[in-house]
């Protein structure tokens, strides 16, 4: 069922092919470099890239700005403690902002970090801090037609072999990211979140849930895990963010907000360090990077989130998608997760090898196809992982409207016609961090 009509419209406009194709050479092959206006229908990323309500927009010109003490901050504050439960609110810019402040404070040279899988930059803020990033995902989380209701959750099986290779002493952190973003956006369940608890405990270990898509996340638990069946997506979110030390977040998916992020905790003392290093590397406390407008929007944002009416047309919007995909014969993963479908480009270019980075040779066919941005989730933006070769195609909330997917479906179509004429492609300059040379790397198609 619809949830939203629209009150603000915003032109686009595809541009011609020879465009195109100019742009998508200018930007060394890597669709973070094309200009927004060459773009047609953008599904780079679901964060910060969604529509806000009438009434966040109202919360915008309510914004106080004070530097300290804001009022804004108060909402902030209050919405975090009734939809997620936790006391404690440190705001930052964004998200990686938010994953700097806690797990600057959390981690030092030498330690060990398990997730279940770490997303680009997590796994580098983890890094940055010296720390080795371990992805624990269950088996079948990489299989990518295999049927599963909590394809996204934790290996406990993983995780203790770590632990017995490297001593509980080594690993003070344990991540739950929720939707599993890197394991195309598959949930995670409750009872999963609780043994995973249990785990750290008995590890002595911070237990940390990265609660970007926990709105999403518990819709899908309401929809698969019986004990849930008659519970709210706003209870499950209460219940499942609960069994945590810490959650980080950005304000940018689950939000609804285009700016912002925070780290939330009940701990006193983890709560101070945090604040300490969010004066240092994001603002006041009651600010944190943000305008208090940004603040206020957030405020609201969370409340809407866990609505049933937003959610249930969030999650259906994405299957219709991945529907409208199969029915054309496009290889996805399955089942679709709850903000992305995500194609399987290795089934859709076999003749691309994987040192060839398939995945980016597909981002790049379907924006010279159709004008259509997504993001390649492999080889190339993963290296030396053992990941499937994955494209997202994220959608925005409360953006695009059923023929702007079709639009993509039918440009995803034609590139698969004429997959012989995709060659695969070479990386030509790449940054020192090559955790995140995504985002900055440029390539140039090979000459077959």
């Amino acid at each position: 069922m619809v949830a939203y009509k629209s009150k603000v419209v915003e032109r686009i406009q595809l541009p011609s092919r020879e465009r195109r194709e100019r742009a998508l050479e200018e930007a060394g092959y890597n669709v973070f470099e094309l200009a927004a206006e060459e773009v047609f229908i953008d599904l780079l990323t679901d964060s910060g890239t969604g529509a806000m309500s009438d009434q966040q927009w109202a919360a915008l010109l309510r914004g106080d700005e004070s530097y300290a003490g804001s009022r804004s901050f108060d909402e902030l504050e209050s919405a975090v403690r009734d939809v997620m439960g936790f006391s404690r609110v440190v705001p930052t810019h964004q998200g990686r902002g938010a994953e700097n402040v806690l797990y600057g404070s959390l981690l030092e040279d030498g330690d060990v970090v398990l997730n279940n899988t770490h997303f680009d930059t997590t796994r580098a803020h983890v890094a940055n801090q010296g720390a080795d990033p371990v992805d624990c995902p269950v088996d079948r989380a990489h299989d990518l037609t295999v049927d599963g209701s909590f394809k996204g959750n934790f290996s406990l099986d993983r995780a203790w072999s770590t632990v017995d290779e490297v001593g509980a002493e080594r690993v003070p952190v344990v991540i739950l990211t929720i939707t599993n973003n890197s394991a195309a956006g598959q949930p995670v369940s409750v009872a999963n979140t609780r043994r995973v608890r249990e785990f750290a405990d008995e590890i002595g270990a911070t237990f940390v849930i990265d609660a970007c898509r926990f709105a999403e996340n518990a819709a899908f638990v309401g929809d698969r895990e019986a004990e849930f069946s008659d519970a709210t997506v706003a209870e499950i979110a209460r219940e499942q963010l609960g069994y945590a030390d810490a959650l980080v977040m950005s304000g940018k998916k689950d939000g609804l907000v285009n700016a912002g992020g925070f780290v939330a905790t009940d701990d006193d003392a983890l709560f101070e360090r945090c604040k300490q290093r969010a004066i240092l590397y994001e603002g006041f406390p009651t600010y944190g990077g943000m305008s208090g407008r940004d603040v206020a929007a957030m405020a609201v944002g969370l409340r809407e989130a866990v609505e049933e009416a937003y959610v249930a047309d969030r999650l259906e919007q994405v299957r219709t998608f991945a529907e409208l995909l199969e029915d054309a014969g496009v290889p996805i993963y399955t089942p679709p997760g709850g903000h992305a479908v995500y194609l399987d480009a290795a089934s859709a270019l076999p003749h691309v090898p994987s040192a060839e980075f398939p995945g980016q040779a597909l981002v790049c066919a379907l924006y010279r196809e159709g004008g259509v941005r997504g993001v390649e989730l492999g080889s190339f933006a993963f290296p030396d992982t053992d990941r499937p070769e994955l494209v997202r195609l994220a959608i925005p909330r409360r953006t695009y409207h059923r023929e702007h997917l079709e639009h993509v479906v039918e440009t995803a179509e034609t590139v698969l016609e004429n997959q012989e004429t995709v060659s695969g492609l070479e990386i030509v300059s790449e940054p020192e961090n090559r955790e995140l040379r995504h985002f900055t790397a440029s390539l140039e198609p090979i000459s077959n």
